[in-house]
């Protein structure tokens, strides 16, 4: 994902059911967290952010990484895939969840392309000098929702697959409190002290649209090399739904 806070707000209650099933989870943010602030210094905020992110991914007994590219600058350049290939190749993923890149902000949508191009790449020999791991492959890449579900036009998202998170709706709600910054953050910068609110009501509202209490909301990269069935429906079963 772009920044810390991100992986809660739009998949943190299926990364919460994935880790459950066994799955081994990482949560990585391209950017900082530079300027998360109206008050703080960018390097104090940032490292402020990133212990954020950590308590918050031990919660569920996940690993967290930063590629430490600052706030708002955000790019689709050689460094930058240089360094997601390698975290790639480090990691070895079969399973990636990544901003859509219909998304309104610019470093949600490089990010959304740095995470497929690394996927396409990572697994090849010479792309870089790291080992690479037993079973390294294209993984299976999906788009999370966008904030409001809309893309840059204002144009509701087509969704691929919901999956059902009424039973840890709280708990990555709780996950998302331990960005404890951005409350303050967004109530200065946005004018609003909902944080955790709005994303509860996102939540119930993909719910609603498929009959369960909350729900989150995906859509399946599915062009060549990249896997064509629906992993996470697969996974979850009667709790999910291909759209």
């Amino acid at each position: 994902m772009a920044h810390p806070d991100d992986a809660e707000i739009f998949c943190g209650g299926t990364l919460i059911r994935l880790a459950a099933a066994g799955w081994e989870v990482h949560i990585a943010t391209v950017a900082l967290g530079d300027c998360g602030s109206v008050s703080e210094p960018a390097a104090q905020i940032a490292v402020r952010r990133a212990g954020e992110a950590r308590r918050a991914a031990a919660m569920i007994g996940a690993a967290y990484h930063c590629l430490e590219e600052r706030d708002g600058f955000v790019v689709y350049d050689k460094p930058t895939l240089k360094k997601a290939v390698e975290l790639y190749r480090r990691i070895g993923p079969q399973l990636v969840l990544t901003h859509s890149t219909e998304d309104y902000m610019m470093d949600h949508v490089m990010t959304g392309l740095l995470a497929r191009a690394a996927g396409f790449l990572y697994a090849a020999p010479n792309i870089c000098d790291l080992p690479v791991v037993a079973g390294s492959c294209v993984p299976y890449l999906y788009y999370c929702d966008t904030m409001e579900g809309i893309d840059i036009f204002g144009r509701p998202i087509k969704v691929g697959t919901y999956v059902d998170i009424s039973a840890t709706l709280e708990e990555k709600i709780r996950m998302l409190a331990c960005h404890e910054s951005q409350r303050e953050w967004l109530r200065a910068h946005h004018g609003t002290d909902e944080y955790l609110d709005a994303v509860r009501r996102h939540a119930r509202r993909r719910g609603c649209e498929i009959g369960l209490e909350a729900a989150e909301a995906f859509v399946q990269h599915r062009g060549h090399a990249f896997p064509q069935d629906d992993l996470l429906a697969r996974c979850f079963g009667p709790d999910s739904l291909s759209a």
